[in-house]
């Protein structure tokens, strides 16, 4: 049987040797989706606290979980560009100071895109 043919019978849904599965799976590689830091805490909240969303999207997972990555991106550099106008968060000479006021504002940041974007039933 040629690859087409293996193809075009386990496209159609008909019964497979164990042989033809083991040519199948040999052509046909699973799609590893990657996500970043905050698809992947969207993925294991999903998973564990709301498994009928989950389930919910079937074949749409992987978009879905891209587009909580992308907006939180988007969130992050909106919320950072909002943060840094406001007066307490302005630079000074203080290295310390400013490593804190950063870290800070990198905490309201998570915060809200965890609460916001990841952390949804």
């Amino acid at each position: 049987m040629t690859n087409a043919e293996l193809l075009m019978k386990a496209n159609s849904g008909e019964d497979l040797t164990v042989e033809e599965i083991i040519s199948y799976q040999k052509l046909v590689k699973p799609v590893v989706h990657t996500y970043g830091k905050y698809g992947t805490l969207a993925k294991i909240f999903l998973e564990e606290h709301a498994p009928a969303k989950y389930w919910g999207l079937g074949g749409n997972v992987p978009e879905y979980l891209h587009g909580v990555d992308e907006q939180a991106n988007d969130m992050y550099d909106t919320l950072y560009a909002q943060l840094s106008k406001k007066e307490q968060y302005k630079k000074t000479d203080d290295f310390m100071r400013n490593l804190q006021l950063q870290t800070e504002m990198q905490d309201i940041i998570e915060q809200e895109i965890l609460t916001e974007l990841v952390y949804v039933k």
